[in-house]
C-alpha cells in the first residue's frame, strides 16, 4: 500500500493568508524554521498507479502539480484519481471538489449519509457538480462493517465513527450525529498491514483507541497544542474542543494516548498554523521528538 500526504495543514494552510501569528509571520520572514503546508488530504493506492483521494482540499491543484503520479498521462483529459473518500464535510476537506468539476465522467464519491446531506443542503457542492459530470454517491455506513473500492484491489476500508464537530453550516453543529466525522482504517490484504487516518478528532473513545492500537501507522489530528491556543494568539475565543479537535499537550490529550501505544508509527496531520510544533526548533517540537511522534509534511510518502 502506498500512502502519499497531499497536504498536512489545517484549514487555511501554513502560513494562513490573513494570519500574522508568531508562526506565520516567522515563516514568511525566515525567522522560524518551519515548512509550509497546504490543507490536509492524503491519497492511497494499492498498486502505485490508481489512487483513492481522501478529502479534496482547496489546495488540490497545487497538490496534484506537486505529485506527478496523479497527473494526466493516458488521455487528453485524465487523472490517476479513481475515487474520492470524504471523512467529513468541513470546508477544508471538500472545497477542492469544485476544482475537480471538469472530470470526464461522474466522480465515484464515498461518504456517510450525514456528510452527503450537508453537501446537498447547507453547502451543496454535490448539487453544483450535477451541472457538470455529476457524482456517483457510495454510502459509507458507520456500523464498522468493512467495504471495498473497485479501483483499489487488495485494500479493505472501515469507517470508524468519531466524536468531533460538524461544519458551521450544518444543522448538526454542536449536535452531531453518527457519520458527521469518521476515521478510516485501510488494510492491505497482501501484507496484512493497515493505516488509521483521522484528521478531525475531538474525543478518543475506547473503540477508536482499539483501532489505533492495532494500526501499523496512525495519521491523526494534530491541530493544536493546547485547548486555548487560538485565544493565546489573540485570534479567537473558541477552544479547540468547541471546534471538534483534541489538543496534544494536556491530560488526556494526543500525546498521552499515543504514548500508550507500542505498535503504530505515530504521525500528526491537520496541523494548525498557530501550533508551536510547526517550529522545528521549539520546545514543543522537542517533546514530540522525544516521544517518537512525527509530523506529516506535504509530499510525505509511506509504504506499508
Amino acid at each position: 500500500m502506498h500512502i502519499h500526504v497531499m497536504g498536512s495543514g489545517a484549514g487555511g494552510g501554513f502560513p494562513q493568508w490573513n494570519c500574522n501569528c508568531n508562526n506565520c509571520k516567522g515563516v514568511r520572514e525566515g525567522t522560524v524554521k518551519a515548512s509550509r503546508r497546504t490543507q490536509s488530504s492524503i491519497a492511497i493506492s494499492s498498486d502505485g498507479v490508481d489512487w483513492i483521494l481522501f478529502n479534496a482540499s482547496p489546495d488540490i491543484k497545487k497538490q496534484m502539480d506537486d505529485f506527478p503520479a496523479l497527473q494526466p498521462a493516458r488521455e487528453v483529459r485524465d487523472t490517476a484519481i479513481k475515487a474520492i473518500l470524504i471523512t467529513d464535510a468541513q470546508i477544508d476537506h471538500v472545497t477542492g471538489l469544485l476544482t475537480l468539476r471538469e472530470h470526464n465522467k461522474p466522480w465515484d464519491i464515498y461518504c456517510t449519509e450525514a456528510v452527503h446531506d450537508d453537501l446537498t443542503t447547507g453547502f451543496p457542492v454535490f448539487n453544483i457538480l450535477g451541472h457538470f459530470r455529476g457524482i456517483n454517491w457510495h454510502e459509507i455506513k458507520t456500523d464498522l462493517e468493512s467495504f471495498t473500492i473497485p479501483a483499489a484491489p487488495g485494500l479493505i476500508f472501515t469507517a470508524v465513527p468519531l466524536k468531533s464537530e460538524a461544519p458551521p453550516y450544518s444543522p448538526h453543529r454542536h449536535n452531531t450525529v453518527p457519520g458527521d466525522n469518521v476515521g478510516i482504517r485501510v488494510e492491505d490484504t497482501r501484507t496484512g498491514k493497515n493505516v488509521f487516518y483521522a484528521p478531525g478528532l475531538g474525543v478518543v473513545e475506547d473503540h477508536v483507541l482499539e483501532f489505533m492500537r492495532n494500526a501499523d501507522v496512525v495519521l491523526v489530528d494534530g491541530t493544536v497544542w493546547t485547548d486555548d491556543e487560538m485565544s493565546k494568539e489573540g485570534i479567537s475565543d473558541k477552544r479547540a474542543q468547541e471546534m471538534g479537535h483534541i489538543n496534544q499537550s494536556e491530560d488526556g490529550g494526543t500525546i498521552s494516548f499515543l504514548n500508550s501505544m507500542e505498535r503504530p508509527r505515530k504521525i500528526l496531520i491537520h496541523i494548525n498554523n498557530t501550533n508551536p510544533i510547526l517550529n522545528e526548533e521549539s520546545a514543543e517540537r522537542q517533546v514530540l521528538n522525544n516521544a517518537g511522534i512525527e509530523l506529516a509534511y506535504d509530499g510525505m510518502d509511506i509504504e506499508l
